[in-house]
């Protein structure tokens, strides 16, 4: 009797773990008590210098947790604040955070200069055929939506998308996609990228 007890208590921790909105939940916790302060109480980061997590991939958010975890993503401020902050994240704590922060609503980031963002959907749509830079939708779609391990760019803020891309360029950056990233900013000067930043930092300018 007690062997067949024990069994039950075990398959229903096991049906309560996989449970879709017990894991919303403690992503929910993870979130509010740990990566609020840079990141926003639901993604939507009050400061230029730290990414919007809301409405992200959440296969590209769990690569780069485990990349910080790991020491594997090694730029300036991965170091300076992930590095600690994902050291004690189980692969599990991992996935429910990404999973929590994907079905989160994304604010939109104020309006770019409208000449600016017209030169960076240019380059988002076309290319810069000259450097061998690729269209950036081919691999973040045509609304920099992302899709799975590509990330979503749009409603990021613009100056946090410059600093990644200069970042790339320089290979300070390293990790999860940054081989393709060196190869594409490769050919870019600064203010094509500042460009291209402004655009995608709007959404319904994709439309």
């Amino acid at each position: 009797m007690t062997w067949k007890y024990n069994v039950g208590f075990v398959i229903l921790a096991c049906i309560l773990t996989a449970h879709p909105a017990l894991a919303q939940q403690r992503g929910a916790a993870i979130a509010s008590e740990v990566c609020a302060s840079c990141h926003g109480p639901k993604g939507n980061s009050p400061s230029s210098a730290f990414p919007n997590l809301a409405s992200q991939q959440k296969d590209y958010l769990a690569a780069q947790l485990k990349a910080f975890r790991d020491h594997t993503r090694a730029d300036p401020m991965a170091q300076a604040f992930m590095w600690g902050m994902a050291s004690q994240l189980t692969d599990e704590a991992i996935g429910e955070l990404a999973a929590y922060y994907a079905s989160q609503k994304a604010t939109p980031e104020k309006r770019p200069d409208a000449k600016l963002a017209k030169q960076g959907r240019d380059i988002f749509e076309h290319g810069i055929p000259d450097e061998k830079v690729p269209a950036c939708i081919t691999c973040h779609g045509a609304r920099a939506e992302g899709n799975g391990p590509m990330p979503r760019l749009a409603d990021q803020h613009p100056e946090y998308l410059l600093k990644q891309l200069a970042l790339f360029k320089t290979q300070v950056r390293a990790g999860a996609n940054s081989p393709q990233m060196h190869a594409v900013t490769g050919g870019m000067t600064f203010d094509q990228m500042a460009a291209v930043a402004a655009y995608i930092s709007r959404p319904e300018q994709l439309k």
